[in-house]
């Protein structure tokens, strides 16, 4: 079934979105490959559009005083598309787990191999009280698409990120207009945006493969500041550990791990 970005209801309910395409100039680095924020970029559309096709979208969702607001996300690269290859990009909802819903995502090449696997975690927030509610209500409505996972029980995706001790101050950031999304705070897509420019380009060039998972954990808004740490992963060749704290207060609003190969 055609899977229409710009109507999203206009083919009936899709199981799992799909969308076909050629990597643009837009979304490479110097080595003419796939960056990892573009990555989230693609998944987020995918999630956005795939949402309102089953009927739980923007719209649908400030109906009932609820947004959806990304928490986890755990992203496998095992391959980078390079400009103009084709490239097909997937998403579906997988359930849930306690508080969070589940949405899977991958990137299969034109022979229809998976060279980008993720899972994230979902929270459907009450738009006034900020706050939690249960997914079973609008998940249970959904499709289930029990078996179809995009990574294993052994990648431990979307899994909690314990605080670390040893991280050093690499940066600081401004949240600014072109920082800010819908919803009024940072965009996940933004964070790892950030995560990037505090390592050298040329590790991030180089890269054939890479694993980030990451926490979203409280909102940065428009004109605050975020320190941005950072600290190698013990034991572990081009593996860093990262945390963003509000500047003012020290608030945690993000942590993450990426590991290159």
């Amino acid at each position: 079934m055609k899977c229409d970005p710009a109507n999203p209801k206009g083919s009936g309910i899709v199981d799992i979105w799909q969308e076909t395409f050629p990597v643009r100039f837009g979304v490479i680095d110097k080595s003419d490959r796939l960056t990892l924020d573009a990555v989230f970029q693609f998944f987020q559309e995918m999630a956005m559009s795939h949402a309102e096709n089953l009927g739980v979208g923007r719209e649908d969702m400030a109906g009932t005083g609820q947004v959806w607001i990304l928490s986890r996300m755990s992203v496998l690269v095992k391959s980078r598309p390079k400009f103009c290859d084709t490239i097909t990009v997937r998403s579906w909802p997988c359930g849930w787990e306690k508080l969070f819903a589940m949405r899977d995502f991958d990137i299969r090449d034109k022979n229809d191999t998976a060279i980008v696997a993720a899972r994230s975690a979902w929270l459907i927030v009450d738009m006034e009280k900020r706050r939690p509610l249960r997914p079973q209500s609008v998940m249970d409505n959904l499709p289930q698409n029990e078996g179809v996972r995009a990574l294993t029980p052994e990648d431990n995706g979307t899994a909690s990120l314990e605080e670390r001790k040893d991280l050093q101050k690499a940066a600081e950031r401004k949240a600014l207009y072109t920082d800010i999304d819908f919803n009024g705070h940072v965009n996940n897509v933004r964070y790892v945006q950030w995560i990037e420019d505090t390592l050298d380009p040329q590790i991030l060039e180089k890269a054939d493969k890479f694993r980030i998972d990451i926490n979203y954990m409280n909102e940065i808004m428009l004109g605050e500041t975020a320190e941005l740490l950072s600290a190698p992963i013990s034991g572990e060749n081009n593996a860093f550990a990262f945390e963003g704290r509000k500047k003012d207060g020290g608030q945690t609003a993000f942590r993450a791990e990426l590991r290159l190969g």
